[in-house]
């Protein structure tokens, strides 16, 4: 049954919350991020001028910065939130530094993450705070423990402390109650990270949803997964709490799988993978009495099969189990046309240092990149948009 209310056509809905500067500006920087080889090429040469100290951080800073984060600071990020704010979506704030490898960047990422509940507890208009495990632990070690391998007696008490960190997150969000979502990470670390999020969820999710694990769905086990969760769910007696995502590293778990000789975790086609995405929202919606959902995602097929499920369902647009969400700066003609007709809707907000944002910022462009599509269907409505302010329309 085909939802006849929701559309993702109308452009002056979609591009509401931007000015024509802001307009152009998006314009351009998709234009950039259409030439793969220009997004290929692009990472040595900015990290080779941060490391000359080049004058490219302010360049970096008003573009690509400016449209896909929030700011430096959870200060910085008050005047996107209010904007968000504005027109009924939610802001999730993401501190985005990745890549760290010290006991002080963890702990500075710990302090960083309880603030931004912290910041949440008294604004509802952030309805949910995020963390990557990789932010409180060497990769290295997440490896060493997804392999079950054994651990030196120093790296236990390591692995220890990044319990204790995952930990303090949650209980903080439970007192708060503000939810928290686990993001989901590359599949060598993947387990580990699940048998986080699921402990977590065992011991915060017995009234109601306030931890979330993540699926990526274009890997091959994800949907299996999602259906052993919600068993143990029931036998153990909890809520289920997932965010349901494509994925965002597949052409480096491809090229890592070739690399050890093992068969690709991933899809291996776009339709596979949007069979299982798809397959995961009915999964969850059959539950949805036992599982708490976000939709993730970019696709408007997707987007749109779960407003049908609902309709369906005859189930209310603001059902407090289903969240839809996309990134800051993409996919807007999907956000705000939802939150339009009052489903619930977020954005992610990354905020941090410019330098150190950067991988964050890199992988978004790459992602854009890889996605068939993703990025000429973002340029064609804003040019879309662009004609009808000037009454071309």
């Amino acid at each position: 049954m085909k939802n006849s209310l929701v559309s993702f056509d109308n452009t002056e809905v979609a591009f509401s919350g931007k000015s024509d500067a802001d307009l152009r500006r998006a314009y351009w920087l998709f234009r950039m991020i259409g030439i793969n080889f220009l997004v290929k090429i692009a990472p040595p040469f900015v990290d080779a001028a941060l490391a000359l100290h080049l004058p490219v951080k302010g360049l970096i800073r008003a573009t690509i910065f400016k449209h896909f984060c929030g700011g430096e600071s959870v200060d910085d990020c008050e005047q996107t939130i209010a904007k968000l704010s504005k027109y009924h979506i939610g802001a999730i704030l993401d501190y985005s530094v990745e890549g760290k490898e010290t006991e002080e960047d963890f702990e500075h990422a710990l302090q960083e993450t309880l603030a931004t509940i912290t910041h949440a507890k008294t604004d509802k208009r952030i309805p949910f705070s995020v963390f990557k495990v990789t932010g409180f632990a060497r990769m290295a070690l997440l490896e060493k423990v997804n392999a079950n391998e054994s651990l030196t007696p120093a790296e236990t008490e390591e692995f220890e402390r990044v319990r204790n960190r995952v930990l303090t997150i949650c209980q903080s969000g439970y007192d708060s109650q503000v939810p928290i979502y686990i993001d989901a990470e590359d599949f060598s670390i993947q387990d580990v990270i699940d048998r986080l999020a699921t402990e977590m969820m065992m011991r915060f999710n017995r009234e109601k949803v306030m931890v979330y694990n993540t699926l990526q769905m274009y890997r091959t086990d994800r949907y299996h997964f999602l259906q052993e969760s919600y068993r143990h769910a029931m036998e153990k007696n909890y809520m289920l709490g997932v965010k349901i995502v494509r994925g965002a590293y597949m052409e480096r778990e491809r090229k890592r799988a070739v690399e050890l000789g093992m068969p690709s975790p991933i899809h291996p086609d776009k339709a596979a993978s949007d069979k299982a995405y798809d397959d995961a929202l009915r999964f969850s919606m059959e539950h949805i009495d036992r599982i708490a959902i976000c939709a993730g995602t970019h696709n408007e097929k997707s987007s749109l099969l779960l407003t049908e499920l609902m309709q369906e369902k005859n189930m209310p647009h603001n059902h407090p189990h289903i969240w839809f969400s996309q990134l800051l700066g993409m996919s807007d003609h999907i956000s705000y046309n939802l939150s339009r007709l009052d489903y619930n809707v977020t954005k992610y907000v990354p905020y941090g240092p410019v330098a150190s944002v950067l991988p964050y910022l890199i992988r978004r462009a790459q992602e854009n990149t890889s996605v068939s599509g993703q990025t000429s269907r973002e340029l064609s409505l804003i040019m879309q948009e662009m004609k009808r302010r000037k009454g071309g329309n």
